[in-house]
């Protein structure tokens, strides 16, 4: 299921749709389609998409409502990532390793796959494989494609609220600074010419990093266009008000 919701800032916000939903946070992933910023007569603003498969509370319409119990289970921090234990420790976790290994050697590109790390209900796989470049494809929709692969795979596996991660050649790490780069270069060129810049298509999370780096600019803004799965980010120039 997809809900909006609107803070005056991303952790407003996002806090607003655990709360209404009476999820946890790791419950739900988060897509930011606009930020605005205040002025003089506006107030700042930002708006979010949540995505989850996971039920909502039943107090979802009136969030005073929730028991307190559910609350007090929300407040609890998020366990720390695990890494090094790169052995599985469940039957789930073998087969999800088996899967991915299966799918890349069918593919004609075969590799070794391992726990990468644990952190609450996300589970981090890496891939060392000969073939990582075309592993990762143009943009890194052919990993994005094999994670969504794994991810339901591991839903049928009874892992309803597992979130794949999977990396090769730490390519996430890689891209997310390539981005944090773009995002500024892009920020000094919209104010050079008083202007907008439309992004090429993104998956949520890189959009989100987008919104995110820019967040603290004072007179740039962004917000989302576009439908389906990879949305355009657009940076426009707002000026100081």
């Amino acid at each position: 299921m997809v809900y909006e919701f609107e803070g005056r800032t991303e952790k407003e916000a996002i806090d607003r749709a655990a709360e209404e939903l009476g999820l946890e946070k790791d419950d739900f992933d988060v897509e930011i389609l606009e930020t605005q910023r205040s002025g003089l007569f506006k107030k700042g603003f930002v708006r979010i998409q949540v995505h989850t498969n996971k039920p909502v509370g039943d107090g979802f319409d009136e969030p005073e409502s929730q028991p307190r119990e559910r609350v007090q289970e929300r407040e609890r921090p998020a366990p720390a990532a695990v890494f090094g234990d790169t052995e599985p420790k469940s039957d789930a976790e073998r087969q999800l390793l088996e899967f991915v290994e299966g799918t890349i050697e069918k593919m004609g590109y075969p590799g070794k796959v391992s726990i990468l790390f644990r952190e609450g209900h996300k589970l981090g796989l890496k891939i060392e494989s000969e073939h990582s470049s075309i592993l990762i494809g143009k943009k890194g929709k052919n990993l994005d494609a094999l994670q969504l692969l794994a991810t339901i795979y591991a839903s049928r596996l009874g892992e309803d609220d597992m979130r794949v991660i999977l990396d090769t050649e730490n390519y996430r790490i890689r891209r997310e600074e390539s981005l944090v780069r773009l995002a500024y270069t892009i920020a000094d060129r919209v104010r050079a010419n008083r202007g907008s810049v439309l992004l090429e298509p993104m998956n949520p999370f890189d959009r989100r990093l987008i919104h995110t780096t820019l967040n603290d600019i004072a007179d740039v803004e962004t917000k989302s266009e576009g439908d389906g799965l990879y949305k355009q980010v657009r940076v426009y120039y707002r000026g100081l008000r």
